[in-house]
């Protein structure tokens, strides 16, 4: 797979002001107009606050980053698209930054950014205005110089987990906590939501509550360390998540996932392990939405198309993945005695989060939110019990099998 080229382009601008002492600044409301010639964003606030912008090609995106703010938007649904503005996605980015992406129909430039001052009867305003311009003007302002930056704003961005490929993890010290790590890995999350449920559920939440009933679940045996790659509502780029398993020597990763579809009948969980080829369209498709993650949360990775690439086929091990590929099977057969199934249970795709080169890895699709009724066992507690039950089990038997084979 080629690497996924980014551009970065247009402006960022700050303001410095200090949050109300009560706690966090929100954004009240989000608001999307026409103008001749541009398109409007209007952001309510509830005070001034730190803030950057700045565009993205390859797709067409502008990012809003905000020092950390509480949503409270009218039923915390985003406004349809309109004008350039095709869709918005927001949410917590890293701890300390917000952000919202806006996808955009074509190049634009952002001619103005604007924080308003309120008073009683007007919020605080941060007005941007994007107009549409030509590929030849979009990249004439790439050579515009550097990008504007304030100190303040870069530091509400912790520094990133160094990227793949890694060196090998040292062996355990003598003396050290020899039970199995399982790093377990909430999909999506902060500004990216994933699929949207039929009845309101958003599968960043169901995947939290699902890692944590897990984790809870493994915990309480004794046998076994516990990793989360996120344990709250916060984005966390996929080569990330693969990194933290790594640097937790991690001897399993679990990713928990719940898909949609468009016809609403489709019904199953299923387990997907590596491979380049796909078993079938639809494991090829799924694939290629969720390894979007990052474009999604508005992430620049101009820099990083070998790095991209490796990660996406290069380090994908045989004995990894042959080991992933067991306990899947192991994974299905505990499954089907809690849940329905998909007809070929088992499916094979390139899911960027499944690459780390000496960590076997497995991705579940716990059921499809786009299914009325999917989506209500998820988002029962009881259901999600019997699911961490079942996949603790396949867990068991997996480590049960690898100490059977060290005896041997």
């Amino acid at each position: 797979m080629r690497g996924v080229r980014l551009l970065l382009a247009g402006v960022i601008v700050m303001l410095m002001a200090a949050p109300p002492a009560h706690g966090k600044p929100a954004v009240l409301d989000v608001r999307l107009g026409l103008h001749p010639g541009m398109t409007r964003i209007v952001l309510d606030l509830s005070a001034a606050l730190d803030y950057r912008v700045f565009s993205l090609a390859d797709p067409y995106r502008v990012v809003i980053d905000l020092s950390e703010v509480d949503w409270n938007l009218p039923a915390d649904r985003a406004p349809p698209g309109l004008g350039v503005v095709q869709a918005l996605r927001f949410g917590l980015f890293a701890v300390g930054t917000s952000r919202i992406v806006l996808d955009v129909n074509a190049p634009v430039r952002v001619r103005r950014v604007d924080l308003l001052a309120g008073d009683g009867a007007v919020p605080i305003r941060l007005v941007l205005d994007l107009e549409p311009v030509s590929e030849a003007v979009f990249r004439d302002a790439l050579q515009s110089g550097p990008i504007v930056s304030s100190p303040a704003m870069v530091a509400m961005t912790p520094p990133l987990l160094p990227l793949l490929p890694l060196p090998p993890v040292k062996p355990q010290a003598p003396g050290a906590d020899a039970r199995p790590v399982v790093a377990i890995d909430a999909g999506h999350g902060g500004v990216d939501p994933g699929a949207l449920g039929s009845g309101g559920s958003v599968e960043k939440t169901i995947t939290l509550a699902m890692a944590k009933e897990l984790q809870r679940q493994l915990e309480a045996t004794g046998r076994y360390r516990v990793i989360l790659t996120r344990d709250s509502d916060v984005f966390v780029r996929l080569r990330d998540r693969i990194e933290l398993a790594r640097v937790g020597k991690a001897d399993l990763f679990v990713s928990l996932h719940a898909d949609a579809h468009d016809t609403g009948k489709l019904r199953g969980a299923s387990v997907y392990t590596l491979s380049e080829q796909a078993s079938d369209a639809e494991a090829e498709a799924l694939a290629a939405k969720e390894n979007k993650a990052d474009l999604i949360a508005g992430i620049d990775l101009s820099n990083n198309d070998e790095i991209v690439t490796n990660i996406l086929i290069d380090l994908a091990q045989r004995e990894t993945k042959n080991l992933s590929a067991r306990f899947a099977d192991m994974l299905v057969k505990e499954l089907k005695r809690e849940t329905l199934l998909l007809r070929k249970t088992h499916r094979f795709a390139g899911f960027a989060v499944l690459k780390a080169p000496d960590v076997p890895s497995v991705l579940i699709e716990l059921g499809y939110l786009s299914s009325r009724e999917d989506e209500s066992l998820l988002r029962s507690a009881r259901h999600r019990t019997k699911l961490g039950a079942s996949i603790g089990r396949a867990i068991d038997a997996y480590f049960v099998w690898q100490e059977s084979l060290k005896r041997s």
